[in-house]
This record gives C-alpha cells, structure tokens and sequence, in this order.
C-alpha cells in the first residue's frame, strides 16, 4: 500500500474508529492523539503544551505573552516571536510531513493534515459526517465527554457543537479552505447512513481503486 489517509471529522461521527479500522485492515499506522506525542518528541515542545494547543486556533494573549518567553529549543528570533499556538501548529505542520515521507502510507486524523500533505500526490482526504442523532448516540460513550454532559441531551448537544466549532475554527484558521465544505475533501460520507463498518467497507474500495490508478 502506497496511500495516505487524512480524515477531518464532525465530533461523534466516528472518525477515529473509521479510521483504526482502515489502519488495522491495511496494517499501516494511526495517528489521532497519537501524534501529539510524535509532536513533542520531534520538536522539543512539552506534551502538555501540545496536548492544550491541541486542535485550537490561538491562545489568550497573556498566555502567549507568558509562553513567548521561553523558546523551547528554538533560536530563531522569528520563530520565538510567534504566538505559541503557531509555534505548536508548525511543528505539528512538519511533523505529519515527516511521518508521510517516512511512512508512505498511514491513517491521520484532523490537525489539518490535509494541508499539510497537499503536495504529496498519495493522498485521499475525506470527511466524517452524521446527524446530530447519531453523534449524540456515539459522543454519549466517549471517555473524554464530561458525567454530566452525558446524562443531559441538551448539555451533550451543545458539547458536541463545542467541539465542532473549536475543529472548524482552528481548521479555517490555519487553511485557505472550508472546514466540513464537500469540496474541500475528495470525498464526504454520512457515517451514519453507512454505519462504521459499511463506511470502513466503503472506503476500502475507494482506496483500492485509487490506488488502481496510482
């Protein structure tokens, strides 16, 4: 196998499980939270940093002011100049480059990875949808959604549209595209028509056929 995978997602609709499956099915890497690891470890930053930068499109500007003076390894004037979250961003940025040169092939979800590797003629960038049924379903048995949200539809809701918002908001920040906008993607898929299992069954035949023609 010689594809990338870049998977940008609405909250609940599955992406990380589309996309284990998709990484166990072809036995190549996947990288989610798992590459904010990759990202401290390439570029010096700590994880906790990573980890709070993390999807988000700036930072307060006290907290950039405070970080601002420390360079994390850097020495470039302009680049300790720059607001920590776009310091984060660009290591990230470098690193899912790295990983696709090294790798070849492997599954990445969000972090504008889409962007990053466009350039890179192996890649297949696609976006996970669902009604707000589905993913409330699914975002009730997430670790990460707080006891009381999930008890709460309403409060699960407006959970999930944080979310969403928060993707959307470091997505066009740092792209000259659309968060979730069918033609910023080669292909969009309502997970929830499908099921998880009929959409990782769907896009095995996709990618077999691109790399068909590859």
């Amino acid at each position: 196998m010689n594809t990338i995978i870049t998977i940008g997602r609405q909250y609940g609709s599955g992406g990380r499980e589309v996309g284990q499956k998709l990484a166990q099915h072809y036995g190549i890497n996947f990288y989610d939270s798992e590459l904010l690891s990759k990202v401290a470890k390439e570029s010096g930053f700590c994880q906790e940093i990573v980890q709070q930068q993390d999807e988000r499109p700036t930072s307060s500007f006290l907290y950039n002011l405070v970080m601002d003076t420390y360079s994390f390894g850097f020495n470039n004037t302009g680049f300790t100049d720059m607001p920590i979250s776009q310091k984060v961003f660009l290591a990230q940025f470098d690193t899912i480059k790295k990983i696709a040169k090294e790798e070849g092939s492997c599954v990445i979800i969000g972090r504008c990875a889409d962007c990053a590797l466009q350039d890179f003629p192996n890649v297949i960038n696609l976006f996970l949808h669902a009604s707000e049924e589905f993913r409330i379903a699914r975002a009730a048995t997430y670790p990460d959604v707080p006891e009381e949200d999930k008890k709460n539809p309403d409060r699960l809701r407006e959970f999930i549209l944080r979310k969403d918002k928060q993707r959307q908001s470091y997505y066009n920040y740092y792209s000259m595209k659309k968060w979730g906008r069918s033609d910023t993607y080669n292909m969009s898929i309502d997970t929830g028509l499908l099921g998880i299992d009929g959409t990782v069954h769907l896009l095995t035949q996709v990618i077999e056929d691109f790399e068909s023609k590859n």
